[in-house]
């Protein structure tokens, strides 16, 4: 008998994630982008992340077409970027500050860690698709990280 829904939600809940924004800019020069917290490293060597997007996102048919995608990892002092480009009913990146990276990709200026990839593998997971990304440059910055822990967003000191 499968598990039941609301149970497997809280049960994941009470894993603590980081949070980042995955952008991505399509072929007219757009950026899309939205809040993540399905993000993992894959593999050293090769580099390899992989990022989670559910079927119905907003950015799903963005991320589908893409062949670059970005990763902001966000830091504490930036919970309202998260909330930003958790709506689905705003242009998320209007009055953000980004940066492009190598293959073109929005970047968040001010993260405390950012990837810019190149789209390796794609792979279908029940209601989402799990994207691979070969790591083509990285880089960090000094910050306390903004967590997700139970529906909320959480420091290190709370």
């Amino acid at each position: 008998m499968p598990i039941d829904p609301t149970e497997f939600r809280s049960v994941l809940g009470r894993f603590t994630s980081g949070i980042t924004v995955i952008a991505t800019r399509d072929s007219s020069g757009k950026n899309h982008g939205m809040t993540v917290s399905a993000f993992s490293s894959l593999s050293l060597v090769p580099p390899l992340v992989l990022v989670c997007i559910g079927h119905a996102a907003t950015i799903a048919g963005a991320v589908a077409a893409a062949t670059h995608f970005g990763v902001s990892v966000l830091g504490a002092h930036q919970q309202a970027v998260a909330q930003r480009f958790a709506e689905s009913d705003t242009d998320r990146f209007e009055g953000i500050a980004t940066s492009l990276g190598a293959g073109g990709v929005p970047l968040i200026d001010g993260a405390i860690g950012w990837l810019a990839c190149k789209v390796y593998a794609r792979y279908d997971g029940g209601d989402h698709s799990i994207i691979v990304g070969e790591v083509l440059d990285a880089g960090t910055r000094d910050g306390e990280p903004l967590l997700h822990y139970r529906g909320a967003y959480r420091r290190f000191d709370q």
